[in-house]
């Protein structure tokens, strides 16, 4: 975890110097620059950030408790933490109307992700899809089965929703590694190096990832372009660390 997180942090550094580099020019309307900063500066509160912080901590912990259902915890929340910012209600209608069509936008995107697992489930084509991926495995593979787990678990990232993943495929899997005098908790570790560490942010089939390109405002085929392959070496130099402390046989 500590090596990939490193190899992140250096690629990003990397990807920063390149584009310092890039001789770009670009007009920038500083009247218009100027009534930005003044409007965003009106809409601070630093008197109130030691009570936003505790209402933060206060809804997370509540979160974690369980005690109360996630959406109810946000929607109490907001009502508060709206009405202690801004408590006239035109300035509230307009905090609202600022971020409403993103939320919308994300809420559709959810709802038309959530339909589409939700599909691909109910009719059992993940299921039958999880079976097929694991007749598929060549004999000579053997104890070598960790490995090749490590390798494909990014890329499978792309057909396979984490739980389908996890509780379809990889089961399967460490059932296989057993049979070439295998481990499957071996198995398992290789399986997370990369589904849910590299793979789930270019995943079609998880809803966190049509959040993040909907946010940042990008295509999902742009995003999976150009994040794939810097996602596959992440995984690469996890799975070499991995096996070179011993985690995972070769």
């Amino acid at each position: 975890v500590l090596v990939g997180l490193s190899s992140i942090l250096v690629i990003a550094f990397l990807m920063g110097r390149r584009y310092r580099k890039l001789q770009v020019t670009q007009e920038v309307n500083l009247t218009h620059l100027h009534v930005t900063e003044v409007e965003s500066k009106s809409l601070e509160r630093p008197k109130l950030f030691w009570i936003n912080i505790a209402l933060i901590l206060l809804s997370v912990t509540v979160l974690i408790s369980g005690f109360v259902p996630a959406h109810l915890v946000f929607m109490i929340a907001f009502t508060v933490a709206i009405s202690i910012n801004y408590p006239r209600v035109k300035e509230q209608g307009k905090r609202i109307n600022a971020h409403s069509e993103a939320a919308l936008l994300m809420a559709g995107i959810l709802f038309s992700a959530g339909c589409f697992t939700g599909i691909l489930k109910g009719t059992g084509m993940l299921s039958a899809m999880s079976s097929a991926a694991v007749s598929y495995v060549p004999l000579w593979v053997g104890n070598h089965l960790a490995v090749m787990t490590g390798l494909l678990s990014m890329p499978a990232s792309l057909l396979f929703d984490p739980d389908s993943f996890y509780f379809g495929i990889l089961p399967l899997l460490g059932e296989t590694a057993t049979h070439f005098d295998g481990n499957a908790v071996e198995v398992g570790r290789a399986a997370l190096l990369g589904q849910m560490t590299t793979g789930f942010p270019v995943s079609p089939l998880t809803g966190s990832t049509y959040l993040l390109v909907g946010l940042a405002g990008v295509d999902l085929g742009d995003h999976q372009r150009k994040t794939i392959p810097y996602a596959f070496l992440i995984t690469l130099v996890m799975l070499v660390v991995a096996i070179l402390v011993g985690t995972i046989p070769f």
